[in-house]
């Protein structure tokens, strides 16, 4: 099947084979046609399998085939909401590629970054706004933004925006958009739960699941390295030096983990950066291209920082810690093994972890292979303490806290200290 054989218009059609694509993903074949009938969507499918086209061309479609009041001035008409800066900027780029030949403009707007450029562009009026929850709740504080015409909502990544930290701004912003409209929730994994609540805000929806859901890519060789906690580093430098591995993405469970194990890293005379929600959009965007362009051998990144991240052909993941949400490993090794490439997931797990992997195992619905490396064996006489599962919960009615603005950081974005820790009522920072 060819892209012409989904009903795109030529425009549309011409641009996707400028960018390389011939014939769709399933993902695509299957979501495309239902978005353009007019249907709301629950669409799950692995990271890289083309997610991010099989909404943002029938969205363009249903765009270009409709016109904006006639008052002259455009308004937004169709808002994706995305949970991290690197995702949405992902999704701009992709509306912005595809719809080059359309009469349409789109914009981003996230934090870490200065407010009023954003602002100046909506004011002129754009079509397509791709949003973070809380820049967007920022700009609707002041006035910059009217989401009263949303004809198409798209919330991506969307387990993690439904999730208890983002569900509550959620909330904010589907009271301002009209009940009338058509919705979308893409995200690489869904739970019960999860689909539970979306089908409490989507109108008979369709469901599209690409593959079993919860299964981990088949190109993507994974093992486990049992290993004690405090050998971990020890370890994780050893098997970069002795494989040889040139690019690496490097899991941790905190923010102050992340930038303890890059700073130990390159004390060991391996090149690593850090990513997380604590780091300025500058840096982050900066650490994501040093390591894009081969100068950076390791990135080390938290669960939402690593939202979004496209990185092609990336051939290492490894879980320094495992995540205490076992869907999360499978969003982790997604970042490797894409469009049929082979990939490899390394997990280093320590006696805390057990219990972690145990969970793992039981929603991928296998056993991962274990091997011990020589001279670094376990020792069987540590006491496990087990890591606590889940997210960190949050109060159901949180109070916003507002803080000292700094310049260019709207009040949701300005920080106190270098390790802000999450607080009931404070947004996650991505």
């Amino acid at each position: 099947m060819s892209f012409n054989n989904l009903g795109l218009k030529a425009e549309l059609v011409r641009a996707v084979s400028e960018k390389g694509y011939s014939a769709p993903t399933p993902i695509q074949m299957q979501a495309i046609p239902l978005i353009l009938k007019g249907r709301d969507l629950m669409g799950s499918a692995q990271t890289g399998t083309g997610k991010t086209a099989g909404f943002t061309l029938p969205l363009l479609q249903r765009l270009a085939a409709t016109r904006p009041p006639k008052n002259g001035r455009r308004v937004i008409r169709a808002l994706v909401v995305t949970p991290t800066r690197e995702l949405a900027a992902q999704v701009a780029e992709s509306i912005t590629s595809y719809g080059k030949w359309l009469p349409l403009k789109s914009a981003v707007v996230f934090g870490g970054v200065s407010i009023n450029p954003q602002k100046q562009k909506l004011i002129r009026g754009v079509d397509i706004l791709v949003a973070t929850p809380g820049r967007l709740l920022d700009h609707v504080g002041q006035r910059s933004v009217d989401l009263s015409s949303v004809e198409l909502l798209v919330l991506d990544e969307a387990d993690r925006m439904l999730d208890m930290g983002f569900i509550h701004d959620i909330r904010k912003l589907l009271a301002l958009v009209p009940k009338q409209k058509q919705t979308l929730l893409f995200s690489a994994t869904f739970s019960d739960d999860i689909k539970k609540l979306a089908n409490g805000l989507l109108k008979s929806p369709a469901l599209v699941e690409v593959a079993r859901r919860n299964t981990a890519v088949e190109t993507i060789q994974q093992v486990i390295h049992p290993v004690d906690k405090s050998r971990k580093r020890e370890l994780l430098s050893q098997l970069i030096g002795a494989n040889r591995w040139q690019q690496v993405l490097v899991f941790s469970r905190t923010k102050h983990g992340a930038n303890r194990l890059a700073a130990q890293l390159i004390s060991d005379g391996i090149d690593a950066a850090a990513i997380h929600g604590n780091k300025s959009q500058g840096a982050r965007t900066r650490a994501l291209a040093d390591f894009k362009a081969g100068k950076v051998q390791v990135l080390v990144a938290t669960d939402i920082a690593a939202r979004g991240l496209d990185i092609d052909q990336l051939p290492h993941v490894v879980n320094f810690d495992l995540p205490n949400v076992p869907e999360d490993y499978v969003h982790r090794i997604g970042r490797t093994g894409r469009a049929g490439r082979e990939g490899e997931a390394i997990s280093l797990v320590s006696v805390d972890e057990l219990n972690l992997l145990r969970d793992i195992e039981r929603v991928i619905k296998c056993e991962i292979p274990k091997r011990i490396i020589e001279g670094y064996e376990p020792d069987g006489s540590i006491k496990a303490e087990p890591i606590k599962r889940g997210r960190p919960q949050t109060r159901n009615k949180p109070k916003r806290r507002f803080q000292h603005k700094g310049k260019g950081q709207s009040k949701n974005t300005a920080q106190h200290g270098k390790n802000q820790r999450y607080k009931p009522g404070r947004r996650a920072a991505a």
